[in-house]
Order: structure tokens, then sequence, then C-alpha cells
């Protein structure tokens, strides 16, 4: 995919918003029992209502992810973030109702095969119960909540993109306005074996003698490598790469992409050249370059899909305010109470 290629920001926002609230902090459908004193309702529309206790939830999520990112919240902005909360919950609830059957079903199985490839590549069953644990949910309540987000995800694209039509000349013309777009640098490559020399369970590294071991067995494969046996079989039986094992261990990059020393080894290499053990933070990893490619210009046919692609999504953004406020108006939503103690008049 060609490297300018970015979402709009503000289908991107949306999106990345709704994946960020937390399962717990869901809109019940009918759900409007008990006391109002202690919940009250403050948002309503077609099938659903959304109490004080969820936009809480979300802003308590909010400010939980922000502090882990390093930022702090002023005063002064945290009624502004708890309404655009509340109507994150509202557009999701409607998002939710509008999805059809197939789409519910593909979706489900979509995050089932998701999990099930997440186990397959965890260093092991401890590891992969770990990170699911580290998230403070079930397995079942992430899986739940996976499937309403990338559900929200795939019908607020549907729904956006629906109808546009992006033509040929719009893409050639794209292409020509934004020619250093397709330039693509100097780029190899290489397969490499990763024996990882950190904790699968906590990503530190191991202790001396473990270590140890663990290069012992690198300078086995290496050797074995260098007598011509299948570097590919080596890559699937001995990496511990998730990312590149189930693909014999390749990657194609430019400079400035991998850590130093996995770099300066893969661009120093030649054809068909095995490297010596390269040692980084992550472990020792065996490198063997398949291919140099040098500069070039991505042809115009090969990046006609991400083109239109990008074009839709762009068109797609700057209709997306309308469209937000049409299936707002459309659920009859009215906003009681913008969560945070502000009296609101329902949209118009």
């Amino acid at each position: 995919m060609t490297r300018f290629l970015r979402p709009p920001p503000v289908l991107a926002a949306l999106a990345l918003a709704l994946l960020q609230l937390p399962l717990a902090a869901r809109a019940t459908a009918g759900d409007t029992n008990g006391p109002a004193f202690a919940d009250p309702v403050v948002a309503t529309g077609k099938g659903f209502a959304i109490k004080r206790s969820q936009v809480d939830e979300a802003f308590l999520n909010y400010i939980v992810t922000s502090a882990a990112t390093g930022g702090a919240i002023p005063d002064q902005d945290r009624p502004m973030i708890r309404s655009n909360l509340l109507q994150h919950l509202i557009i999701n609830q409607i998002l939710l109702q509008k999805a059809t059957a197939d789409e519910k079903l593909e979706t489900q199985k979509m995050v089932d095969d998701a999990i099930a490839d997440a186990r397959k590549r965890a260093p092991s069953p401890e590891a992969f119960d770990a990170q699911i644990k580290a998230t403070g949910m079930s397995l079942e309540q992430v899986r739940n909540r996976a499937v309403e987000e990338q559900l929200c995800r795939r019908v607020l694209i549907n729904e956006t993109t629906n109808g546009i039509v992006v033509s040929d000349q719009d893409i050639k013309k794209f292409y020509d306005d934004n020619p250093k777009s397709f330039e693509m640098p100097e780029r190899v490559r290489a397969a490499h074996i990763l024996i990882s020399t950190l904790d699968p369970l906590t990503r530190q590294p191991l202790p001396p003698d473990q270590k140890k071991e663990k290069k012992k067995l690198a300078e086995e494969i290496k050797a074995r490598a260098d007598k011509g046996e299948d570097f590919g079989a080596l890559v699937k039986k001995y990496s511990d790469d998730p990312g590149s094992k189930d693909k014999g261990g390749e990657y194609t990059f430019p400079r400035g992409k991998m850590v130093p020393e996995f770099e300066a080894a893969a661009f120093s290499l030649k054809v068909n050249q095995i490297s010596d053990l390269v040692e980084t933070q992550f472990g020792y990893h065996i490198i063997k370059l398949l291919e140099k490619l040098p500069p070039s210009k991505e042809e115009l046919a090969k990046a006609s899909p991400d083109i239109r692609d990008h074009l839709v999504k762009e068109r797609a953004e700057k209709a997306l305010p309308s469209y937000l406020d049409r299936i707002q108006s459309d659920a009859n939503v009215k906003i009681l109470d913008r969560g945070d103690g502000t009296a609101a008049a329902a949209p118009k």
C-alpha cells in the first residue's frame, strides 16, 4: 500500500472513538428500569437508552487511556469530552441497529478467526491468557467487544461510502498531481529467523544463562542454513517472530524502518547471502537477503486500487457530518443530559 494513503481524519477519528469505548459502557436497548436518581437516562433514541453510568464509565476509560500515554486532561476540557463520549455512544447504538444479519455473522467469524490466530501466534498458551487478563476482561468479553467494534466500523464505512463512484480519470489525475507519493526508495527483501531473548510473558530480557542457551541454538541454526538447509523450513520450525513466521520470515523494507542493527546487516548482504548472528533488543537474528530493489516509481496500474480507496474515503469524510446528523434525526435522538449535569436540547 502506498504510504500516503491514510483514512481521512474525521472518519478515522470517529472509528477510533468507537473502538475505544469500553464494553460495559454500551447503551442497553430498553433498559430504563431502576430509580431515576440513582442512574438517570441521559439520552434516548429508537430502541435504546443511555444512562449516566455509561458515560461515566466511558469517561473513566478515556482518563485511564490518556494517563497511560502520558496525557493529562485539563479540567476545562472535561465537559466537552463527556459530551463527545455521549455522542459516540449514541452513534454506536444507531450503527449497531443498522447492521444486517449477514454482517453480524461475517463479523463474528472474522473476530473468531482473529482470536484463533492471536492464540496461535502467542509464544505460549500462558502468554495468550496473560494478554487477555491484562485487558481486565474475560475472553468472552473481549470477543463481544471486538465484534461490536468491528461491526460499527463496518456499518459506518459501508453507509458512508455506498454510492460513491471514482472514475479512472479521477485516479489518473490524483496519480499525476502527486508524483512524490509514488516514489519508492531503495529497498531490500529479506527473510530472517529470530531466536528471542525476551521472556514470553513479561517481555523482559532473559537471565544470562538462558540467553547463552538461546545464542547456542541460534549458532546451530545458522550452521544448518550455511550448509544449504531450506531457510523457509528453518523459519517455520524455529523463528520466534510471529509477524513473519508464516510467510517464510520475509520483510520488504527501505532504510529507516527496522532497528539499526537489523537494517545495517540486511543492506550489507549480497543476494542469497546469509548473515552472521545479528543481535538486537529482540534477540538473535539470522538474515538471508533475497532481493535488492532499486529506487523506482510505483506504476499507475499497481497504485490504482489504493488511490481509488483513498478518494472514496476522502469523499465519505466530506459527507460524514450530514450523515451523522441524519441518522440521529431518523432515530429520534433526544439528549436529556450530556452526562455531566448539563441539560441539552434534542438535536434539530
